[in-house]
């Protein structure tokens, strides 16, 4: 308990003690004067604003923490499936893989509009967003776990006479796991970006609304302190997501056995 106690300090000690000497620096630098409070803020301001309005900062920070998580959860759920199928056969990867591609080259400040078309100004656009964003990762990330095995293990599988079934579920599928995980921890902060992305061109409507919104007008209204607040609150919960698929990943992969023992190869009979 100390142990793990001890290395949980030596992660966040460091970054902490940097914010802290960056917000220092940058009250310093406002408060010597020169610089308008509307064209940078000092951190005393940015804090007033954003207990201000803290209720409805924290609204919209779960907005777009819910379309961010709903968009994630569906990039594993279709890319993971895409990957199986990539692994299963050569000519589904080669003829899909191409599109795939197509959706991280696209920028998304050039696809929002058009889903918006498509899906009109609500959440379920932005959960389409936030999506697509964060997909290709996870596609790239689980499909090289699917296929890069370990020779001797694959030819163990082999020699027992193992089905295609029981070589994906006993080999591939585990192998992928830190694979998966991998992508994760970048289609996280992908689906936070999407779903602010998304906000910006959706808006939704009336009092519902999310950061990304919650920035545009605050941006339009000149209320500086106020989009540095929603700003920060958009890089904390990009943070915050990190750190849970990270701490999710580390438990998983803690309890986890690689593939290839006795009993498995055994079992594939």
């Amino acid at each position: 308990m100390k142990k793990r106690l001890g290395q949980l300090l030596i992660m966040v000690l460091p970054p902490m003690a940097l914010f802290v000497l960056l917000v220092a620096i940058w009250q310093i630098v406002t408060g010597l004067g020169g610089v308008r409070d509307f064209i940078f803020p000092s951190p005393l301001r940015v804090s007033q604003a954003a207990w201000l309005n803290r209720w409805e900062l924290l609204q919209a920070t779960g907005i777009t923490a819910a379309a961010a998580l709903a968009g994630l959860a569906a990039s594993l759920i279709v890319g993971m499936l895409l990957a199986v199928a990539f692994s299963q056969s050569a000519i589904v990867r080669r003829s899909v893989y191409p599109y795939a591609i197509f959706l991280q080259t696209v920028p998304s400040v050039a696809l929002a509009p058009l889903v918006v078309i498509w899906f009109g100004h609500e959440f379920r656009s932005v959960v389409v967003v936030a999506f697509i964003i964060s997909l290709f990762p996870i596609i790239t990330n689980a499909t090289a776990g699917l296929l890069d095995l370990d020779r001797n293990l694959v030819e163990l599988f082999a020699m027992s006479s193992a089905s295609r079934s029981q070589v994906l579920f006993k080999l591939q599928l585990p192998n992928s796991i830190p694979y998966l995980i991998a992508g994760a921890k970048i289609s996280c902060g992908l689906s936070v970006i999407g779903a602010i992305v998304g906000e910006f061109m959706a808006g939704y409507g009336g009092d519902w609304y999310g950061l990304g919104y919650l920035i545009v007008s605050t941006s339009n209204q000149q209320k500086t302190d106020y989009l540095f607040a929603a700003t920060l609150a958009s890089m904390l919960l990009g943070v915050v997501s990190f750190a849970t698929i990270s701490l999710a990943g580390d438990w998983v992969l803690r309890r986890w056995h690689a593939p290839g023992s006795a009993g498995e190869v055994q079992g594939a009979n």
